[in-house]
């Protein structure tokens, strides 16, 4: 059994966290770039795309994400890509998030009113047009609050990621609970951990919806 205080457990799970942090952020902006570029795919009514983006949509929401991690991970190696924990937990998450973006964005975009389409016609804009100017600025305020909070099931989701051993909280709380016999405390403070970085992206997500359903 080794000798670890308190504060040692928190300053290891400390750095863990900026692993945690840092692949939450990559996966939340590469799946935000992904997302965006199939929603405008989708919403542009090509033969087929539509059709193609639905399908990409409910393959990696119907898969889960663990399983999509371990895909990443053994995977990849075959088309001569390095199969190190980071790429693969990155290329993941990043997939993962962008199918449930492009699904929220969408519904925000069908939200807006359909006289709102129908006014920008009107006005003789074209189809990006009417996105830019009209239909697009709408949406946004309404995607704000789900997109914020849908950051906090990327940050949780970040936990799977150990299983391709990766070193984030989870991965790291496991070996100091294997290295003190001491599991209960040590996933303790996993909890307060993933907590303190969840807890206030899931207030901030609550009151900008309270804010927008005011505005509106």
């Amino acid at each position: 059994m080794v000798d670890f205080t308190l504060w040692d457990i928190f300053r290891n799970l400390l750095v863990a966290a900026q692993w945690t942090v840092g692949l939450s952020l990559i996966a939340f902006a590469g799946g935000g770039l992904v997302g965006l570029l199939l929603l405008m795919a989708r919403l542009s009514k090509a033969p087929g795309v539509e059709l193609l983006v639905a399908s990409y949509v409910q393959v990696f929401q119907g898969i889960p994400l663990l399983v999509q991690l371990f895909l990443a991970y053994y995977g990849l190696g075959l088309f001569g890509i390095n199969t190190s924990p980071w790429v693969a937990a990155g290329v993941g998450l990043t997939l993962y998030a962008s199918a449930f973006l492009t699904e929220i964005w969408r519904g925000c975009v069908a939200a807006v009113p359909r006289g709102q389409w129908e006014a920008s016609q009107s006005l003789a804009l074209n189809f990006h047009e009417q996105l830019r100017y009209i239909i697009l600025p709408q949406a946004i305020k309404i995607a704000v609050p789900p997109t914020v909070g849908f950051l906090v099931q990327v940050i949780k989701g970040t936990a799977l990621a150990s299983v391709i051993g990766f070193m984030e909280l989870t991965k790291v709380g496991k070996t100091i609970a294997n290295a003190t016999f001491s599991p209960f405390l040590v996933f303790s403070c996993v909890a307060l951990m993933y907590f303190v970085l969840c807890y206030p992206v899931s207030r901030y997500a609550k009151s900008l919806e309270r804010k927008i359903h005011v505005q509106r």
